[in-house]
């Protein structure tokens, strides 16, 4: 990322805080104790983020479930202590970081549990949330899944619109392959795709297919001997009720924008324990 955590961090709590927290500021000068408690299952991420957010008003914090634990209700995620207000001035964004990649890293590990033991590999997007795509991509890893491009940078990706306002799709990868050795390319039907493996691409994605077509388009790929020579992404219209037909076609990645675009925080809470 181009700053640092700690900046975004920073960034966050100063968000939340404006120029201060005038209904703590009520409260008598006083250390207290808080638990941060898990109201429904899932897989921690983002333990460490929460606690520097708590260190940059001087609380200590003492971290029970590390991530990528496995958590049911009621368990103790993290126990907080510090001056009454530092505490609850932290609170509100500590608990929005840490429910959004406990809610992705929970998503994430039930997709990857439904692939099961095949090669295919479950990537993230970036279908992400302005200023939180490297915790959204983070959370990701630890429920067990890969990030794919975090920045435009990261790598050649030629995807329709490109095809549309440039060149041919031929000529869009003969010239990416000048310059770069990995070059992915976004196809709508089976002719393309063909295409795209006949000049090379690394990465074929295969934009809103059905299984069977993923099916004939790996026969044609292979009919052709082309098939060992590219990497297969489905993408597209992809959940939990129909993932596992994916995997079974013998694609190398399914990649899923709902981990991140559209996830639920894990239910969780602050309480003061005094």
């Amino acid at each position: 990322m181009g700053n640092s955590p700690k900046k975004y961090l920073e960034r966050f709590l100063a968000e939340d805080i404006g120029k201060g927290d005038i209904t703590s500021e009520l409260l008598p000068k006083k250390k207290i104790f808080a638990q941060i408690i898990s109201r429904e299952k899932g897989i921690v991420a983002g333990t460490k983020y929460a606690k520097q957010i708590f260190a940059l008003k001087k609380c200590k914090v003492r971290i029970k479930k590390i991530d990528g634990s496995r958590i049911k209700p009621n368990d103790v995620i993290m126990e907080i202590s510090g001056n009454a207000d530092s505490v609850l001035s932290c609170e509100r964004t500590s608990l929005n970081l840490l429910s959004r990649m406990c809610g992705i890293s929970t998503q994430t590990n039930e997709l990857v549990r439904l692939i099961g033991n095949s090669k295919t590999k479950l990537f993230a997007t970036r279908k992400t949330a302005p200023g939180l795509r490297f915790f959204d991509k983070e959370a990701v890893s630890i429920g067990g899944g890969f990030r794919h491009r975090i920045r435009l940078d990261d790598m050649i990706m030629i995807k329709d619109n490109h095809i549309e306002v440039g060149d041919s799709l031929v000529e869009l990868i003969r010239k990416a392959r000048k310059r770069y050795k990995k070059i992915e390319v976004e196809v709508e039907n089976q002719k393309d795709a063909l295409i795209a493996a006949k000049e090379r691409a690394s990465i074929i994605m295969l934009d809103n297919f059905s299984p069977s077509q993923i099916k004939r388009t790996i026969d044609i790929l292979e009919k052709n001997k082309l098939r060992d020579k590219v990497k297969l992404e489905a993408s597209g219209g992809i959940s939990k009720k129909n993932i596992k037909l994916y995997a079974k076609t013998g694609v190398d990645i399914i990649s899923v924008g709902s981990i991140t675009n559209s996830v639920n925080g894990l239910d969780l809470s602050l309480e003061v324990k005094n």
